[in-house]
């Protein structure tokens, strides 16, 4: 895989040696968790700030008949970008991990996280309400 010659942090190689211990349906799962969050990253750095004193509304994206955990996530962080994502981060990915690894259906999961993403916009609208 890599060249003896490379040296990588700890908690890379530990990252790989999990990776090469997977299966391919949950190594396809990992790389996509992985993406979503780099994603996520790079879209709150390129947010600006929005007005304070006027709270935004969630985008109306639509939830697709046939979705997965991870596009579902997707869309719902594109339909409620407000929301402080590292607030529900711990929740979302333990769904998600019920997911990938404890075989819970995809729709009970995105179900699950579409209560979730509300619970939050709800508290966003409480903190910005005059």
């Amino acid at each position: 895989m890599l060249s003896p010659a490379v040296s990588l942090p700890k908690e890379q190689r530990r990252l790989l040696r999990l990776y090469s211990g997977l299966d391919g349906q949950r190594r396809d799962s990992l790389l996509a968790f992985a993406q979503f969050l780099w994603q996520q990253q790079e879209q709150e750095g390129a947010q600006a700030p929005a007005d304070a004193s006027v709270p935004s509304l969630p985008e109306d994206i639509p939830r697709p008949q046939e979705e997965s955990v991870v596009a579902a996530m997707r869309r719902l962080t594109k339909t409620f970008p407000m929301i402080d994502r590292d607030a529900l981060l711990d929740r979302a990915t333990s769904l998600m991990t019920a997911h990938m690894l404890q075989g819970q259906p995809a729709a009970e999961v995105i179900d699950e996280l579409e209560v979730l993403f509300r619970e939050h916009y709800e508290i966003y609208l409480q903190k910005n309400e005059k």
